[in-house]
């Protein structure tokens, strides 16, 4: 499923934008399933508005964004719920776990909010590989962030996706944990043939990206 941008411009951020260039921003932007696309963003640009913007969570934009031949603004509910339990997970930035869950909770609710994609072990298997198995069975609420990170990502990976959308995934882990974190990732969606769109503020070369953007 391919998506485009249709001269989407965020309505708070219009006059910001009127004589300002960008790659994405009151342009004709389309993104082929598969790629893997990063999209530097520096502060006060638009970043986490696009990424709610793709997800509908935020519909106060002028434009159009496509996901295949679905316009968002006229999505249906049960369409939305079904775009995104089978073919968009979402790496938020403030990441939105549930802090009175469990890590494995919160990671449970997406694994078997649809037929589960992996069985439950896979939970045990991925927070391995993110050195955070220690903290499963604890509550969300009192993992330090970088935790919380990694559970976030480990959530978004165990449902069924062919675009993950990831808001500066990596911004509270160091060096190594950064370097497991994108091994998985990657590993997850060349395993799907899936496309990612990720937004952060600085150059990296975390990926093998297929495109870089400015926003």
């Amino acid at each position: 499923m391919h998506i485009q941008l249709q001269q989407v411009v965020p309505i708070p951020l219009r006059d910001r934008f009127a004589q300002r260039q960008s790659d994405i921003w009151n342009a004709h932007v389309t993104f082929a399933e598969g790629e893997w696309i990063k999209i530097k963003a520096p502060s006060g640009t638009g970043k986490t508005t696009l990424i709610h913007i793709l997800y509908k969570l935020r519909s106060d934009y002028e434009g159009a964004v496509l996901w295949g031949n679905e316009n968002l603004k006229g999505i249906q509910p049960a369409s939305l719920a079904q775009l995104r339990q089978q073919s968009v997970s979402i790496i938020f930035q403030d990441l939105r776990l549930f802090d009175h869950l469990t890590a494995r909770e919160n990671i449970e609710l997406n694994r078997v909010l649809q037929q589960p994609f992996y069985e439950s072990n896979k939970i045990d298997e991925m927070a391995e590989l993110l050195n955070v198995q220690y903290i499963l069975d604890q509550r969300a609420g009192l993992c330090s962030y970088g935790e919380q990170q990694r559970i976030a990502i480990i959530r978004a990976l165990v449902q069924p996706f062919t675009w993950l959308l990831m808001d500066e995934p990596f911004s509270h882990l160091d060096k190594a944990n950064t370097a497991r974190a994108t091994s998985l990732i990657a590993a997850e969606c060349a395993t799907r043939k899936a496309g990612f769109i990720l937004t952060d503020l600085d150059e990296d070369d975390h990926f093998n990206y297929s495109k870089h953007l400015q926003l």
